[in-house]
C-alpha cells in the first residue's frame, strides 16, 4: 500500500512514521508515504494557497486548485488500480474499526489535511471519494486524523503486527497486567497496595477467559 499526505507541513509526519510499527512495516516493504504540499504547485511568488472566504466570515479558506494540482500529481502514473482519495472534515462520516479495515483493501490512499478555516467545498464534492472525521471535536489541520488512519488502516495490511491476536477487535479489549503481582503506591499521602485480580494468576484459562470477557467492556 502506498499511503500519500496532502500537507502544508510535511515535515509533521517525519518523527511518527518513523518509529516503531510503521517503521518496520516500511522495511518490510508493506506500505510507503509520501507527503506532498499544495504550495509545490502554486505560481504566484508568495506560494499563496488560501483566501478569503465568499461571503464574508473569520478565517481563511484553503484554495481548490493547488489541492486539486496537488492530489493529480499524487495519482500520475500509478499503476495500482483501487485508489481512495480521503478529505477530513468535520462533517465526515465517524472514523471507526469497521472502516479502517474497508480502507486496507485499497492499493493506494491520498489523505487531504485541511487548516486554516476550512477547505474550498469543492474539494469535498469532486475531488475528494469520502470525508472521514476522527471525532466531534476540532483541531488546528487535517495531519493528527491522518496520521491516526493511517495507522489503524496499515495494522490490518497481513503482516504488519507480529500476531493476528494483536488486533485490538480481535482480542477484545481488557484490561492488561504484568509483574510484579503487587505494587505500593502514595496517593493523597496514603499508602494502596495495587494489586493483580487474583483469576488473572490463577492459572485456570476458563477463569481468565470469564474474567476478560465481564470486564471486556469500555470505561464510561
Amino acid at each position: 500500500m502506498r499511503i500519500q499526505f496532502i500537507t502544508l507541513f510535511p515535515e509533521a509526519f517525519i518523527s511518527y512514521l518513523g518509529e516503531s510499527i510503521i517503521k518496520r512495516a516500511q522495511k518490510k516493504k508493506l506500505v510507503s508515504f509520501r507527503s506532498i504540499n499544495p504550495r509545490d504547485f502554486t505560481e504566484d511568488p508568495h506560494h499563496t494557497v488560501d483566501g478569503t472566504p465568499y461571503g464574508g466570515g473569520p478565517g481563511m479558506v484553503l484554495k481548490i486548485e493547488p489541492i486539486w494540482k496537488a492530489v493529480r500529481h499524487a495519482l500520475k502514473g500509478s499503476a495500482r488500480k483501487k485508489k481512495r482519495v480521503v478529505l477530513f472534515s468535520l462533517r465526515g462520516k465517524i472514523f471507526t474499526q469497521a472502516v479502517a479495515r474497508r480502507l486496507s483493501k485499497y492499493d493506494e490512499l491520498v489523505f487531504i489535511c485541511g487548516r486554516y478555516e476550512g477547505i474550498d467545498e469543492r474539494v469535498a464534492e469532486v475531488i475528494a471519494d469520502e470525508e472521514i472525521s476522527i471525532g466531534d471535536f476540532v483541531l488546528s489541520g487535517g495531519e493528527l486524523p491522518a496520521l491516526v488512519v493511517a495507522e489503524a488502516v496499515i495494522r490490518h495490511i497481513p503482516g504488519v503486527l507480529g500476531k493476528k491476536e494483536s488486533l485490538e477487535e480481535t482480542k477484545g479489549s481488557y484490561p492488561v497486567y504484568t509483574r510484579p503481582p503487587e505494587f505500593e503506591i502514595i496517593k493523597n499521602k496514603r499508602k494502596k497496595k495495587c494489586k493483580v485480580p487474583e483469576e488473572l494468576l490463577s492459572g485456570n484459562h476458563k477463569r481468565i477467559h470469564e474474567w476478560r470477557v465481564f470486564h471486556g467492556k469500555k470505561r464510561e
